[in-house]
């Protein structure tokens, strides 16, 4: 029953945001098109409507992710202690938070950074010109790839929460962790080196923003613990 919701919420959406649908593509290619001379191409027959419609369907996936995750939430919040229920709910809201911001990121301080360098640098004789449908496969992997690398602190959370690590073993790995985020750059953004760039340095300074929070968190679970484990006794 909540996934047949969810499935009619997106619908739903999907449905409103259809007539629009080239509408939304031309916003979201602007920050390309702005710097090509003569626009994109579509050398697939069915792309000039397969792509919009595409993007708006995602855009509905996307628009509809705070209900995906209330009614996630509302089938496992019977099975879970007060405590959780009282952590859960404001990681779902901040994770969910942290997504749209990253993918605000990515099209805002990322795509016009990116296209500047691939247009400036383009061979001499060559014209770059871009199809539409390659345009938005790469548009979507990057406002995936930076949509889960601002998930980083609610990453940490979790896992000083139940217990895997400590904010101090996470502190302790920093060197470790500044390596990792470029070469995951590398692997989920575009080989060029400033979209990994920026993918790797906002993900290391969330995590410190995540080792910031969960020091203020362990803490006082901790000490919940250690009066719970003192009232037993006594």
């Amino acid at each position: 029953m909540r996934l047949m919701r969810i499935v009619l919420a997106t619908l739903g959406v999907f449905v409103l945001m259809a007539p629009f649908a080239n509408k939304m593509f031309t916003i979201a290619a602007r920050p390309l098109v702005e710097k090509l001379p003569e626009g994109m191409l579509a050398t697939q027959v069915g792309a000039p409507v397969l792509a919009p419609f595409k993007l708006a369907f995602l855009a509905a996936v996307f628009v509809t992710i705070p209900i995906t995750l209330h009614q996630t939430w509302a089938f496992v919040a019977p099975g879970l202690y007060q405590k959780e229920k009282r952590l859960v709910v404001p990681l779902m809201i901040s994770s969910t938070l942290l997504f749209y911001l990253g993918v605000a990121f990515a099209y805002f301080v990322v795509f016009p950074l990116v296209f500047e360098f691939l247009v400036n640098y383009t061979p001499s004789g060559v014209e770059m010109q871009t199809d539409m449908t390659s345009y938005l496969d790469f548009m979507l992997a990057l406002f995936f790839a930076f949509g889960l690398a601002f998930e980083v602190p609610v990453a940490i959370l979790l896992l000083v929460w139940t217990g895997f690590v400590t904010p101090e073993q996470l502190a302790q790995k920093r060197a470790y962790v500044v390596l990792g985020a470029f070469v995951l750059g590398m692997f989920l953004t575009p080989p060029d080196f400033i979209s990994q760039t920026l993918l790797a340095i906002p993900m290391y300074l969330l995590f410190e923003v995540g080792i910031f929070m969960a020091k203020r968190l362990v803490p006082a679970k901790n000490k919940n613990k250690d009066d719970a484990d003192a009232t037993a006794t006594d």
